[in-house]
């Protein structure tokens, strides 16, 4: 999978470190000195006091340590590796020129490069020797190659699909595997999720571009044997570093923070919809995040809730959004107090301040991924909540996830004051075609992230009652796919419309839409005529070849009636030829009447 570089973990010996999850550390009993301009950006930033994680990596990351560090998220990994990063760059001999890279970060997902290089940022204000850039998708590359030729970068942070293709640029006049040569430090941020999501070829490639002699960092809230290909990536001298919280044994160490309440509830599918109104409605002055299993799901739930809860910011993110992306995530850090429904692209790393509730409408397709969303709360020894709604069938899933993933999970108290709010949406669906399209294809992608669930023997796609899920989904009528196929539902009842008389509320879109229907309309109507006219001409080819055949056929029949009588008469003068034999060997005639009357019967 990943090359083992030279001096890999096959050939040193690999230390561990355990630390608790304690505070009490401030940045002065740090076992290495740091630069007081750090110093003085981590007290405005308010971060008085060190966490395990920093307490461990920073001086062994200073001390020419190769680390892969595993604790639990919101434990404060990124300054673990930022101030190194500083720390490192500050103490080079050789200072760096204007187009040498000096420490490269890698991590999954957009909106966690842009956290990682916002805090750098930080940092730099008090560093201006030193420039840093974030090159990551959603824009276009050729600005990413116009900036870094006109200011190059000693700190660059990417995700790896950008990064990689910033390597393979050099026709256009950026080398980027050249700036690379005087790299100091690495970090593989959210390691284990790089693979997860389907980054090893990139990760591959860009490792090929890096110098071996090199600082590694691999920072992680869970330890896979993913992970462990990982660490296999060229790290030199490594230290494993696992942070585990405060009081509890090496056996039992939980993956969530300790401070972090887990709940769980019960409900049918066609009631999911109408607690989770019910619950962000009791809770509007909080910060919320509400996650959907697809992307289509954030689309359809995210505009209903925008109708259904009031007064409230209501902000939409998924991984299919281009360019909005990042000016998403920036307005609801920003907020006191709002809604962020989303997906997974936002369960990995991301730091928005002061969640106070992380809600899971659908159970991830991994419990990894569980681990992850409840993460998002709770963060650097604050308290938080997180609730995930199950099916009937599902709550078995609890103890999975106690046994599997260290996790315990509580039983919620029944939301009070929940009103049906189903009838709205469908009204909503019934007033705008986007709402009708958004929630057809929001159930076809759910029923199919469900097939795909990790844990089949919870989550299985024919226990599901999809009359209730489709109720739930306050859907109009059922949508023809292959898992509905063959079946029939009595139990839901579609409305008494033609849904495709709903019309679009945005005028340009319905404007484009009529459009499109009258031009089907004219093709369907030139379909006909050419089909009618076809079948015209069959018609008649038909017909002229049914006269010829039968032409054929009376022919034939007149030929078989002429060859008849000629065999009739042939036979009639054989029998008459025939009783003139016997009348001459009887003697009644002579031989001479007998050739009279046979040549004269010849010549009749």
């Amino acid at each position: 999978m990943f090359p083992l570089e030279s001096g890999g973990v096959g050939a040193t010996q690999v230390g561990e470190e355990r630390m608790e999850n304690t505070t009490d550390g401030t940045w002065k009993t740090l076992a290495v000195k740091l630069n007081d301009n750090i110093l003085e950006t981590l007290r405005e930033l308010k971060f008085t006091h060190m966490t395990p994680v920093q307490a461990a990596c920073i001086p062994l990351f200073m001390r020419n340590k190769d680390v892969a560090a595993e604790a639990v998220t919101g434990s404060g990994k990124t300054l673990a590796f930022v101030i190194p990063i500083l720390e490192v760059l500050l103490r080079r001999e050789e200072k760096l020129k204007k187009m040498q890279v000096g420490a490269l970060v890698v991590t999954p997902t957009r909106e966690l490069a842009v956290q990682i290089n916002e805090v750098i940022g930080r940092f730099l204000q008090k560093f201006p020797q030193f420039t840093q850039m974030l090159m990551i998708g959603g824009n276009n590359p050729m600005e990413d190659v116009e900036k870094f030729k006109e200011r190059g970068a000693h700190i660059v942070v990417a995700t790896p699909g950008r990064l990689e293709d910033m390597f393979r640029r050099k026709g256009d006049g950026v080398d980027l595997a050249g700036s690379v040569k005087s790299l100091d430090v690495l970090v593989l941020d959210e390691a284990d999720r790089l693979l997860d999501m389907g980054f090893e070829n990139s990760l591959n490639a860009i490792l090929s571009f890096l110098p071996k002699q090199r600082r590694t960092g691999l920072f992680s809230a869970t330890q896979t044997q993913e992970l462990e290909k990982l660490v296999r990536a060229g790290l030199r001298n490594p230290v494993r570093i696992a942070v585990k919280e405060k009081g509890t044994a090496d056996s039992v160490t939980f993956r969530t923070p300790a401070r972090l309440c887990n709940y769980y509830t019960v409900c049918r599918a066609e009631d999911k919809f109408n607690q989770l109104v019910a619950f962000l409605r009791q809770h509007k002055r909080q910060k919320q995040l509400v996650f959907f299993s697809t992307c289509a799901c954030v689309e359809y739930f995210g505009r209903a809730l925008e109708t259904l809860v009031k007064k409230v910011p209501i902000h939409c993110i998924h991984g299919k959004m281009k360019h909005k992306r990042n000016k998403i995530f920036a307005d609801f850090r920003a907020l006191e107090s709002g809604i962020l429904v989303c997906t997974d692209v936002m369960a990995r790393g991301i730091d928005i301040p002061d969640v106070h509730w992380v809600l899971q409408y659908d159970p991830p397709s991994s419990a990894n991924a569980f681990v992850h969303r409840c993460g998002r709360t709770a963060r650097i020894g604050n308290h938080g909540n997180a609730l995930v709604f199950l099916l009937p069938m599902e709550e078995s899933y609890v103890n999975f996830l106690s046994i599997n993933q260290k996790c315990p999970l509580r039983k919620m108290p029944a939301v009070n004051d929940v009103v049906d709010v189903l009838p709205k949406v469908k009204a909503l669906a019934q007033e705008d075609r986007a709402v009708f399209e958004k929630g057809m294809k929001a159930f076809v992608s759910y029923v199919q992230a469900y097939a795909k669930h990790e844990c089949s023997l919870i989550f299985r796609v024919k226990d599901l009652d999809f009359s209730s899920v489709a109720r739930g989904f306050a859907l109009l009528r059922l949508p023809k796919m292959p898992e509905l196929r063959g079946k029939s539902f009595p139990d839901f009842q579609p409305v008494a419309l033609d849904t495709d008389t709903i019309r679009y509320k945005d005028k340009q879109r319905e404007k484009l839409r009529q459009k499109m229907l009258a031009e089907l309309k004219l093709r369907q109507q030139d379909d006909d005529k050419t089909r009618t006219k076809k079948a015209v001409g069959n018609l008649a080819w038909s017909k002229q070849k049914a006269k010829k055949n039968k032409r054929k056929k009376n022919a034939a029949k007149r030929k078989r009636a002429q060859c008849s009588d000629d065999e009739d008469q042939d036979i009639e003068e054989l029998m008459k030829d025939t009783r003139l034999l016997k009348k001459l060997k009887k003697g009644q005639i002579c031989e001479g009447d007998f050739e009279r009357q046979i040549t004269g019967g010849a010549n009749h």
